[in-house]
């Protein structure tokens, strides 16, 4: 099943059903200087809730939005109104991993029925342009349970088993001149490179000019032509866990395991002393 839904997509469901919950999930990417909340307050699509990631995420990790626990998710998704048999559909402003990370996130904790709305908010207005205004629908809060699937989610030491025994293709979706060291982190105090054995495939390639992902032929091929196959899980890694989970939407979007995403990702690695880093192929 693609993880993917269009706008028509969406209007069709949401007429064919009232178990539809439509979340905003923008959160701002480095370089990024919007207000996430006052734009969904200026002009969101009807009948959507704002998902805020930094909530949604572990507030004791010194880390940027890593992953909270279950009794924190499970809290806070059914604050919102979501029952674990209502379908989700996730969407952002315009910087299409915000959504993507919600996917996952939703996914990580079992939730079966989650779509990210391809294109996001400026597709719909594109397609139809119909927003509200104002803080968004709120619901009765209702009981959620989780039920965590680890294997969608890899720390520290099991990436450092990964390089060393290069069991599963590591996918990094940062720049090539991040990736490759050309440029400074834009986080402070982080080494300049990569992992050693992974390929970078910078997650707006999967992506046409408007913020959609390309046909799931197109995105297989690039995937391919890196090296990637069904046979084996890939691991996506990013800066801070963010544009990573693009990756794991284009894997599954292409018929591929939707693989794991490494949390911490490089400002988690990056700022280890002893983890390797190169800046060669």
């Amino acid at each position: 099943m693609s993880p993917l839904l269009s706008v028509p997509g969406l209007k069709k469901l949401l007429s064919h059903t009232d178990t539809v919950r439509i979340l905003d999930a923008t959160a701002l990417l480095p370089g990024e200087s919007t207000n996430p909340k006052l734009g969904f307050q200026r002009g969101h699509i009807p009948t959507s809730a704002y998902f805020d990631i930094d909530v949604f995420s572990d507030p004791e990790s010194s880390k940027p939005h890593t992953v909270p626990t279950p009794a924190r998710f499970e809290r806070l998704f059914g604050a919102l109104g979501i029952a674990n048999s209502d379908t989700v559909v996730f969407y952002d402003q315009g910087n299409s991993a915000s959504s993507c990370r919600g996917w996952w996130l939703a996914r990580l904790f079992g939730h079966e029925n989650v779509y990210v709305l391809d294109g996001g908010l400026p597709e719909w207005l594109r397609q139809e342009g119909s927003v509200e205004q104002g803080d968004g629908v709120s619901a009765p809060a209702v009981l959620y349970v989780s039920h965590p699937y680890y294997a969608r989610l890899k720390g520290l030491g099991d990436m450092l088993a990964c390089v060393q025994s290069g069991s599963n293709p590591i996918i990094d979706a940062r720049s090539a001149d991040r990736f490759y060291g050309r440029v400074p982190e834009p986080r402070p105090g982080l080494a300049s490179g990569h992992m050693p054995g992974a390929v970078n495939i910078p997650f707006k390639r999967l992506l046409d000019p408007s913020g959609r992902f390309l046909s799931a032929d197109t995105v297989r091929q690039i995937f391919e032509s890196h090296g990637i196959t069904s046979t084996k899980h890939a691991i996506t890694t990013c800066g801070s866990g963010m544009t990573a989970s693009v990756l794991n939407v284009g894997l599954c979007h292409a018929g591929f395991p939707e693989g794991a995403l490494y949390d911490g990702s490089w400002a988690e690695w990056g700022a280890q002393p002893n983890t390797p880093v190169t800046k060669e192929d």
